[in-house]
């Protein structure tokens, strides 16, 4: 699948990968200031943002995805960012093609199994009654009384659009709501494939939010085990979100790995 992305800047690749239910514009503002170091590729993989919606949704088909565009912009060498959903798609495409990686950056996902835990977004999301919502105020009285935390009814938001229908204008969601829903057991797919040796040269760094419950303990045993040349970061008074929560932090970690 050809994937929507926005190019900007010069120097080393550096793609960024957003997590679940995100999209290229949750990253614009720190896009942007990569942008004046290096090459940077935001990119909406499938099922998200401005790319195609698909049946067809898992880790190795979405690494694929990244692949395509890779070949298609003619790299041979890539720093890659991935957060959450986004750290194991980079994950599965450093597995298969570990010649292609300058520097794997892995935010906040360990390449474990997850249970599901996203129920009480999906079931908000699907409780939205987008024909009949005459504004995004009546979507977001909606969400706002099935989740309590605000950072995530803003973040929902951002992914709804008026596209036309019939001459009549209506809310959509960007992302595919229908097959997220029906295969988000896809999303806590381990990353643990045979290919694991090829991990061993990669450079990699995780990185993590101190109160984020995502990397553990036994996460970071896994981690040193499966990767040789392996850092992991921890960011103070970070949640799960880390590059939005403590952005200018962020920065300067993965200017570090970079430079």
């Amino acid at each position: 699948m050809k994937l929507h992305f926005r190019k900007a800047g010069e120097g080393k690749p550096l793609l960024i990968l957003h997590g679940l239910f995100g999209s290229a514009d949750n990253w614009n503002t720190l896009a942007k200031r990569f942008s004046e170091k290096y090459l940077v590729y935001a990119i909406d993989l499938r099922n998200h943002g401005l790319s195609a919606h698909s049946d067809d949704w898992n880790y190795e088909i979405m690494a694929n995805d990244v692949l395509e565009l890779i070949n298609d912009e003619g790299l041979t060498k890539v720093n890659i960012i991935g957060h959450s959903m986004g750290g194991k798609v980079a994950m599965n495409l450093a597995f298969r093609n570990p010649q292609l990686i300058e520097n794997l950056i892995v935010v906040d996902i360990a390449p474990r199994y997850y249970p599901p835990h996203h129920q009480e977004v999906i079931e908000a999301i699907l409780a939205v009654d987008l024909k009949n919502s005459a504004s995004r105020k009546d979507a977001e009285i909606t969400l706002r009384g099935k989740i309590n935390n605000e950072a995530v009814v803003q973040f929902l938001l951002k992914n709804l659009y008026w596209k036309d229908e019939n001459n009549t204008k209506i809310l959509a969601w960007r992302m595919n709501v229908d097959v997220i829903a029906k295969k988000i057991e896809e999303v806590g797919q381990e990353n643990i494939l045979q290919e694991t040796n090829n991990l061993k040269n990669i450079k990699t760094t995780f990185i993590k939010g101190e109160l984020s419950n995502y990397i553990n303990q036994s996460d970071e045993i896994l981690i040193d085990e499966m990767f040789k040349y392996v850092n992991i970061i921890e960011i103070k008074n970070a949640g799960h979100w880390v590059q939005a929560e403590k952005p200018e932090e962020f920065y300067k970690v993965i200017c570090e790995i970079l430079d």
